[in-house]
């Protein structure tokens, strides 16, 4: 059999809050992965690095984290009022599956400079904050990316700091308009906590959300955590992190979001499982001294079955929401009351995120929910694919 090269697929790389992925232009695609979603998927996987069973994406795209096995597709909105689709794939390292059930919001933010440097975006100013109308395809929302042009380029330089990113660049602010649609139900089970009995394990306080993204809210305490725990305190006891997968089954069964425990297999991205704290000092994964003046509460957030080294974007704007609904788990850890912004601790620091909610009759009403990232390109090129791999 004659050797066949591999083939190349243009490709930008970006970092996008606390998050990194591989972005696309939908037209660049080959037309098969355009055309099948099995063999799209093949595709994005083979280029992230995926399925590894080494855990580590050496031959590909993927930093072998969930903050980093990311793929990103973005064109022309078909729906109108909006500039881009967005859809967004969460790349497993060691299996063999994409989840395309959520969103990341940290990459929300290079959803917009990517889309303004493709030229997917009309009527940018030369100077002057051009706002993207994003159409996040995989949970049907709009989300408006803010973005600074200076002499008809992206700003991407600027003194914003992340904390868990190292360098400053320019703050991009970023709306998820009605995260929650008024049809859907904002707490499934109409409660702002529940009992959720976890078989095997035991009954614990939660509040579950589907604001960003479908989240399960715990306390640290009844884990037996104190809540300022960093990443090696959870990702290295393989026993606790077997205790959340379970737990987060159960709150998915419970938000009617599988009917069988085998389908959260298929689906790791979603819902969130995090736990929270009243405030408290804590020494950042960094080694930075931080305060408990200086935040409102602790979250820590886990994705695809790990600790989060800071917090996805999406789960960002559940605690908002949750945060600024009285009587919520993490209402209650932030001192309660009303409130329209909370500041929180996470391993890698702090960030504060804010929502609009408003209520008619029993129900709540979330106009919607903002936070600040930043964004930037790394690289921009072309992607080498073995050949065969869409076979």
């Amino acid at each position: 059999m004659a050797y066949k090269p591999q083939f190349k697929v243009k490709a930008t790389y970006m970092r996008g809050g606390t998050s990194k992925g591989t972005f696309f232009n939908i037209a660049d695609l080959p037309k098969e992965a355009q055309e099948d979603n099995t063999k799209r998927n093949k595709l994005l996987q083979r280029i992230v690095g995926s399925p590894d069973v080494y855990k580590k994406q050496m031959d590909g795209m993927g930093g072998a984290s969930s903050s980093t096995s990311k793929a990103i597709l973005v064109g022309k909105s078909e729906v109108e009022g909006h500039d881009v689709d967005y859809y967004f794939g969460q790349v497993a390292i060691d299996k063999d599956f994409m989840d395309w059930s959520g969103n990341c919001g940290n990459l929300s933010s290079a959803v917009g400079p990517f889309a303004i440097h493709e030229g997917l975006v009309d009527n940018v100013p030369e100077n002057g904050v051009c706002c993207v109308r994003i159409w996040q395809a995989n949970i049907k929302k709009t989300i408006l990316c803010y973005v600074t042009m200076e002499n008809g380029l992206v700003k991407e330089m600027g003194d914003y700091e992340i904390d868990g990113i190292a360098f400053a660049a320019q703050e991009i602010q970023l709306e998820f308009v009605a995260p929650v649609d008024p049809s859907e139900k904002l707490f499934p089970t109409g409660n702002l906590i529940d009992d959720l009995e976890v078989e095997g394990i035991g009954t614990f306080k939660a509040t579950m959300i589907t604001a960003g993204i479908p989240t399960i809210f715990l306390n640290a305490v009844d884990l037996g955590y104190t809540g300022t725990e960093l990443q090696g305190d959870i990702n290295s006891d393989t026993d606790a992190l077997k205790k959340f997968e379970t737990i987060r089954i159960a709150g998915a069964l419970k938000m009617g979001l599988i009917s069988d425990p085998a389908e959260a297999q298929t689906k790791q991205h979603t819902p969130k499982i995090a736990f929270v704290s009243v405030a408290k000092d804590f020494t950042t994964s960094s080694g930075k001294e931080v305060s408990a003046s200086e935040m409102d509460l602790h979250v820590r957030a886990l994705s695809m079955q790990q600790l989060h080294h800071a917090m996805m974007g999406t789960a960002s704007v559940a605690i908002g929401v949750a945060a600024s609904i009285p009587g919520t788990l993490v209402n209650l850890a932030a001192g309660g009351g009303e409130r329209d912004t909370v500041t929180f601790g996470h391993p890698s620091g702090a960030i504060k995120v804010g929502a609009s909610i408003t209520k008619d009759a029993d129900k709540y009403i979330v106009e919607k929910a903002s936070m600040s990232r930043s964004a930037r390109i790394i690289m921009e090129g072309n992607v080498h694919v073995p050949a065969g791999t869409m076979d």
